[in-house]
């Protein structure tokens, strides 16, 4: 990979971009400390075109954002203007807003995904999906997320490798599987500290990035995106972690 392809999901800051001013603050330490893109989300209330002129003042690209869920399925004209304003293609519904308990709901659901993933890419742009575990239920025989992208096919994916492996399944499968349609990929650190499973800076934890970020490569994914819901350290060092590792092992 290339380092302009590792972004920051700006969720693992959230407590640090409350306010424009905080917005202004932590986007120039995360330059600093060396990414080149961001993924908006977690993030207080500010104008698109503050935010905008915030991330070209520091030579920053917005790779992608995550929106409410409802409003992506609701209001999807309000999602592909604000993308518009962002300078921004691709978009992730972040976590189900009617959480299916059938076979019959989830293809409900995928409905909705598909007619907005439709209308966005009209408007050429591109709406992926974020997984967490609870994706890797089975109805009669299948998992959600099968479900989803069965009946879904213009939606695309954004794979956490956490919680891929949270649920139960492979993130090197997954990726995988879904070459050509991960355009988003989340690098979430699966481990274990103080004998429990934690999330971790990468390169700390268990998961097999040797064989997970190439299989990414030969997918075509666009953007390797570092995340970390949860830090046992200052947050500002773990993402620094975590992106010197990726420098350090995989940029080509």
């Amino acid at each position: 990979m290339k380092k302009s392809q590792i972004a920051l999901q700006l969720f693992t800051l959230r407590e640090f971009i409350k306010t424009p001013a905080d917005i202004a603050e932590t986007l120039k330490k995360v330059k600093k400390i060396g990414y080149d893109a961001v993924q908006v989300s977690g993030m207080g209330p500010i104008e698109e075109a503050e935010l905008v002129k915030i991330l070209d003042g520091e030579g920053l690209v917005c790779c992608a954002t995550h929106e409410n869920a409802a409003k992506i399925v609701n209001e999807t004209d309000w999602v592909i203007e604000r993308l518009q304003k962002l300078k921004c293609k691709y978009t992730a519904y972040p976590f189900p807003h009617e959480i299916p308990t059938s076979t019959a709901e989830c293809l409900a659901l995928a409905a909705k995904l598909e007619a907005a993933a439709k209308k966005m890419a009209a408007a050429g742009q591109v709406l992926t999906y974020h997984n967490h575990d609870i994706e890797f239920m089975k109805f009669d025989g299948r998992t959600m997320l099968d479900i989803f992208y069965s009946a879904a096919p213009t939606m695309q994916a954004e794979l956490d490798t956490f919680w891929v492996q949270h649920g139960g399944a492979s993130p090197l499968s997954w990726v995988s599987r879904f070459r050509g349609r991960l355009p988003l990929l989340h690098l979430k650190e699966f481990g274990i500290a103080d004998r429990k499973i934690s999330m971790l800076p990468i390169g700390c934890g268990n998961i097999e990035w040797s064989a997970v970020l190439p299989a990414a490569e030969k997918g075509d994914t666009k953007w390797f995106i570092v995340e970390q819901d949860l830090c046992q350290i200052d947050p500002f060092e773990s993402v620094k972690i975590s992106l010197d590792y990726l420098v350090s092992n995989f940029v080509k």
